[in-house]
């Protein structure tokens, strides 16, 4: 899970006073960490000493920064999934001050890794693309355990005492050194079988698995990926629940047999492949003994912009079933509809389902919650979130402008952040909990007032 990001020099986010030293200027932080408010302890997550959020929403007027902070944590997981510097971030740097095109650029993380608590970043001249500095450290309640850390000043990495005595990994950083990359992603996307030598590295492991499969950083033009739980007869069934219970006016959701070549055109050929692949082998493992014979269970979600479609791949090409997702309404008799004929909340909506129903723990970061959802949705859907957090270990950290959404009666106080642009148009990011608001107050009206800031100030056109 999240525990903090911290970033510097990416867009409008520049650096901060540090509260505690005027003379030094410091990275902006948002924290997941729960603070002093007392009430909604389901909201929590409680990991060892720590007790994180489930749920965190950003405020702001239109361009103040709310997008940016959620851009600088796909950044930040685009660099650890790269190894090197993405495509097209090289003017994202903070243009409010000229130096800050050779100034360095820092991301940071802490998050939750197995119960662990670890803390991961590095630094880079995005203008440059010189990545220089990387650091991975556990973190217990009162000391930092360093693992490895290359510092600025070159390109050596140094070990912490938990892994300097695995020679193939010194061997690995001596090599590595002087590449302009992050030796995280070069262990873990280069090395094949380096784990199974070095299972004291496993840790290294988890940590870049929580970048690749916890962590979702999703926009409104691109939406979630993983639809996987509708293959799940029973998740099938409680869509169709969750649909019925939001007012979409959709009563049940059914699975229609269709021919799969109608389907082929829309698969790509290297996931085609794969899983072709995985169903050989899963067949020559039953041949040969290894695994108990039966049906043949290699699934696939095959998504376009008008239909959800399901593949199954039986024992051989001639068993291959496939089927699309119809929608029956009340008012439709028996008429099944296609995911196209829905409206465009209706379809965002759906999209949104796999944060309730996916089976995995997830980090979901969401840019617009609200986008084409009535405020009323908007509120039932974080509503009914909660609900479904219970049951997993996940979080939902979203920007929004539904002001429905302030109320202590739905989110605790400390779930509630603001971003505001300063004159010289840099953004900084602040929570509700610095406010120590009273649990009777109408934030909403207060916020709309521009109590907290994070709003838009207007001047006249006509006079």
């Amino acid at each position: 899970m999240l525990v903090r990001f911290n970033v510097k020099n990416f867009l409008s986010f520049s650096d901060r006073v540090d509260p505690f030293n005027g003379n030094v200027r410091i990275s902006h932080e948002f924290s997941m960490i729960a603070g002093n408010v007392r009430n909604k302890e389901e909201h929590l997550l409680k990991i060892k000493n720590q007790k994180v959020l489930k749920f965190a929403a950003i405020y702001g007027a239109n361009a103040a920064g709310k997008s940016n902070i959620i851009k600088a944590i796909q950044v930040f997981r685009q660099f650890v999934l790269n190894g090197t510097t993405p495509v097209g971030v090289a003017n994202m740097y903070c243009m409010t001050q000229p130096e800050n095109r050779e100034r360095s650029s820092y991301f940071e993380a802490e998050f939750i890794v197995d119960d662990e608590l670890y803390a991961y970043g590095f630094e880079v001249i995005l203008s440059e693309g010189n990545i220089i500095s990387e650091w991975l450290y556990r973190l217990n309640q009162n000391s930092a355990k360093m693992l490895y850390e290359k510092k600025s000043e070159n390109d050596e990495y140094e070990l912490g005492a938990e892994l300097k005595d695995i020679e193939d990994l010194r061997v690995l950083l001596k090599s590595f050194s002087g590449s302009n990359g992050l030796f995280l992603s070069f262990v873990n996307k280069n090395m094949a079988g380096f784990y199974r030598a070095n299972k004291q590295a496993l840790v290294l492991q988890r940590v870049f698995s929580w970048f690749v499969n916890v962590l979702s950083v999703n926009f409104p033009d691109f939406p979630l990926q993983d639809a996987s739980f509708l293959l799940d007869n029973a998740s099938l069934r409680e869509v169709s629940e969750l649909l019925k219970a939001f007012g979409t006016g959709i009563t049940d959701v059914v699975s229609e047999k269709i021919d799969f070549q109608k389907v082929l055109p829309f698969i790509n050929r290297n996931v085609l492949n794969e899983a072709f692949k995985k169903r050989d082998e899963v067949v020559n493992l039953m041949k040969s003994g290894q695994l108990p014979k039966g049906k043949v269970q290699i699934n696939m979600i095959v998504k376009t912009m008008n239909s959800f479609y399901i593949v199954n791949f039986g024992q051989d090409d001639e068993s291959i079933q496939s089927s699309e997702l119809k929608f029956k309404h009340s008012f439709q008799g028996d008429a099944k509809l296609p995911f196209s004929f829905e409206s465009d909340g209706t379809q965002r909506l759906f999209d949104l389902l796999e944060i309730l129903l996916g089976k995995s723990d997830k980090v979901y970061v969401l840019d617009e919650l609200d986008r084409r959802l009535h405020p009323c949705l908007t509120y039932e859907f974080v509503k009914t979130f909660f609900h479904y957090a219970q049951k997993r270990n996940i979080q939902l950290i979203v920007s929004s402008h539904e002001a429905r959404l302030l109320d202590f009666n739905l989110l605790r106080r400390d779930e509630i952040w603001f971003v505001e642009k300063n004159k010289e148009g840099e953004s900084c990011i602040f929570s509700l909990e610095e406010y120590n608001e009273r649990f009777d107050r109408k934030i909403d009206k207060a916020y709309l007032e521009g109590r907290y800031g994070g709003v838009p100030i207007f001047t006249s056109l006509f006079v």
